[in-house]
Parts: C-alpha cells; sequence; structure tokens
C-alpha cells in the first residue's frame, strides 16, 4: 500500500502526517512502512507509528494518532494513553488535531525514541 492509497480522502490527516514525516527526518534516517492499519517508521525496530481512529470509530476521534515505543513512562498528560505491552518497554499514544502540536516537546519524544530503535 502506498501513502496516498492510506489517506485517500483524508485530507487533513494527511496535512498531519506530512509535518510528523518531515520532523522524523529532520531528526535522521527512517524507513516508511505502510499497511492497511498504520504507517511506520522504522530504524532496526520500529518506534513510531501513525494511524487514523477515525477509520475504525465510524468518523470520529483525532485526525491522527502518533504512537511511540520509549524505554520509560513519560507522565505529560498529553498522552492519551500509555501502556506497558512489554516490561520496560512502553507505547505511548498521542492524538494529533493540528501540526502546530508537533512541538519542540514532541520533536524531544520522537528523537529518543528514534535514538533507542538501534
Amino acid at each position: 500500500m502506498t501513502l496516498e492509497e492510506f489517506f485517500k480522502g483524508q485530507a487533513d490527516s494527511r496535512r498531519l502526517f506530512d509535518a510528523l514525516y518531515a520532523a522524523v527526518s529532520a531528526i535522521g534516517l527512517a524507513e516508511v512502512r505502510v499497511t492497511k492499519s498504520q504507517v511506520a517508521f522504522r530504524r532496526r525496530i520500529a518506534f513510531a507509528w501513525a494511524w487514523m481512529p477515525r477509520t475504525v470509530l465510524r468518523g470520529r476521534g483525532a485526525p491522527l494518532v502518533l504512537t511511540l515505543a520509549l524505554r520509560r513512562q513519560d507522565a505529560s498528560p498529553r498522552w492519551k494513553q500509555v501502556v506497558e505491552p512489554y516490561p520496560g518497554r512502553y507505547t505511548h499514544h498521542l492524538e494529533l488535531y493540528a501540526e502546530e502540536e508537533i512541538d519542540d516537546e514532541v520533536l524531544r519524544w520522537i528523537k529518543e525514541a528514534w535514538e533507542q530503535a538501534v
């Protein structure tokens, strides 16, 4: 699947993804893998995922969710949900509604996840 196919009919989600893609690219190289349900950013392992809850929640939810894998639990109230699927591995979910939300704090989280994905 291509990015165009994934985001077909979801212009607001695509704009947010493009801003997210630019942020990741500014940090360093990352492979992009598109599946039916999400777009993954990878180095040796995946460290970030972008997905659209509106496609599974019948139009409800944020236009885009950024999911980051960190080796620690971040306590920011910005996270929609934080879970520990494996000991010492925390999955953080951040709803995105506007490009401006990809700010310095989010860039630090992305960089941290990127650095840990080796």
